[in-house]
């Protein structure tokens, strides 16, 4: 359980996982602080799903991987709700290709947002949370970091450097009654899979022992209990949601 009251910031908040993620804070009690980088009308719904459930909600336009939008997003934060007490680190973005062919732009663009994203929002918040003795920052990785997948070396290395950003933060504020987890999902129904051919998803489905895609509230779920006052003994894990795709 989330304290009523406590304030989340979501990046990426505006659809798919982030969007579940958002919600299902709220439904817990969290005021949510919804950072997205460009589609305004599906923020305005994820923001609109928000206020239904009787909390708070703000959009906050930016991106991840720039530090000026970083200290905006957070300085917005702190004058619309006072406090940050969760930051759930989600924004991420992928330039699929092969190696030999992957031009430097798609992997530098990859490693921003999803890896030096979720580092400038980190540090961005732990100085309040030290002072506060109370924090939880979750870090959506991937499978992908996990075993990786041919394709998507940059992501595949953007989601396994949150998993080693994670046990170190983890370490370093441990002490401080905060914690930091990464969430590492599998093949999930979201706008990205769900324009693939029913071939491939056929053949990923193969390769999953529950036989199915997991469902964004699926890892929001995961994402509540680690954010929650429950949580506090479990820091420096990567919790996979995945069907059992990556079981040792």
């Amino acid at each position: 359980m989330i304290e009523s009251g406590r304030v989340a910031v979501v990046t990426g908040g505006g659809r798919g996982i982030g969007r579940a993620i958002a919600v299902r804070l709220a439904q817990e009690g969290a005021n949510i602080a919804i950072s997205y980088r460009s589609n305004d009308e599906a923020a305005e719904e994820t923001a609109a799903l928000v206020s239904e459930t009787g909390v708070e909600s703000g959009l906050f336009k930016g991106d991840v991987a720039e530090s000026g939008d970083v200290s905006a997003l957070f300085a917005g934060v702190q004058e619309k709700f006072g406090r940050v007490d969760i930051l759930v680190n989600n924004a991420g973005t992928t330039r699929d290709n092969l190696m030999m062919r992957m031009k430097e732009e798609e992997f530098d663009e990859v490693l921003r947002t999803n890896l030096k994203g979720t580092y400038l929002c980190t540090r961005a918040v732990l100085r309040s949370m030290v002072r506060a003795r109370w924090g939880r920052i979750v870090n959506i990785s991937s499978v992908v970091g996990l075993v990786g997948n041919a394709g998507q070396a940059n992501y595949a290395a953007s989601k396994a450097g949150i998993i080693g950003f994670t046990k170190s933060v983890a370490r370093e504020v441990a002490q401080r009654g905060i914690t930091v987890n990464a969430v590492a999902p599998g093949y999930v129904e979201t706008e990205l899979t769900g324009g693939l051919p029913e071939a491939v998803k056929d053949q990923i489905k193969a390769q999953v022992p529950t036989g199915r895609f997991g469902e964004p509230e699926e890892v929001a779920e995961v994402v509540a209990f680690l954010a929650g006052e429950g949580a506090g003994y479990i820091t420096g894990q990567t919790l996979a949601v995945d069907g059992g795709m990556t079981m040792q």
